[in-house]
């Protein structure tokens, strides 16, 4: 099994925090780089930190990007309360900027974008943010990297302990036991979304768009 040195955006965020946390845990990770604006605090031994203002140009930090085999994009917003150049600059803009300069310095790398259930592919919806989502997602799986996955989970359960846990989560995670029983699809644990993002590195995955199922059955892979 070949060694991961991957880089993950949006560690101080829930999502990124977790995936972050289940690299630093896992045998098969060697090397992680987050790229941030503010410190996330960590110290680890696999662990080296960018703080870079500007996500809209990493130009003057690609060099730093070169040796690594996995990205693991985790930054995201809401796009409640934003309208649709907005959240597509925050959205489209910023992550497709950053994979191109990736692709520049890596092309041997697996990519992992963080998208969501209901994601658009057609890119021809009623749905803003659904719409954006789906023309990220398939313009990323248009540059020459050696994988491209889409993840589109639904309900995320926290991983405890962590500090970027959304506050709401304390209200509504009673609903997780329920809904992993009725609807599996659609209820996954954060822990379950990085190790299936560690595994897409070293397997093939029948499918460029991985769902809460495949997210669940990619988890179980020792």
């Amino acid at each position: 099994m070949e060694k991961i040195r991957s880089i993950i955006t949006g560690s101080t965020g829930m999502v990124g925090e977790g995936v972050l946390f289940e690299c630093l845990n896992h045998p098969l990770v060697e090397k992680v780089l987050v790229v941030n604006r503010k410190s996330c605090g960590i110290v680890h031994e696999k662990f080296k930190e960018i703080i870079h203002d500007d996500f809209y140009d990493f130009n003057s930090i690609a060099d730093q990007f070169s040796g690594y085999n996995a990205a693991f994009l985790c930054l995201g917003v809401t796009s409640v309360g934003k309208k649709e150049p907005e959240y597509f600059k925050l959205t489209y803009t910023l992550t497709l900027h950053f994979a191109n300069i990736l692709s520049s310095v890596n092309k041997d790398m697996t990519i992992c974008y963080v998208s969501g259930v209901g994601t658009d592919s057609s890119e021809k919806g009623k749905s803003m943010w659904a719409r954006v989502k789906g023309k990220t997602e398939n313009d990323l799986m248009k540059l020459p990297f050696k994988k491209v996955f889409a993840f589109r989970p639904g309900f995320i359960k926290p991983t405890e302990g962590l500090k970027n846990t959304h506050s709401f989560y304390k209200y509504i995670n009673w609903l997780y036991p329920i809904g992993r029983f009725l609807y599996k699809s659609g209820f996954c644990t954060l822990k379950e979304v990085g190790l299936a993002m560690i595994n897409t590195v070293n397997l093939n995955s029948k499918s460029k768009v991985i769902d809460g199922k495949e997210i669940i059955e990619l988890a179980k892979i020792k």
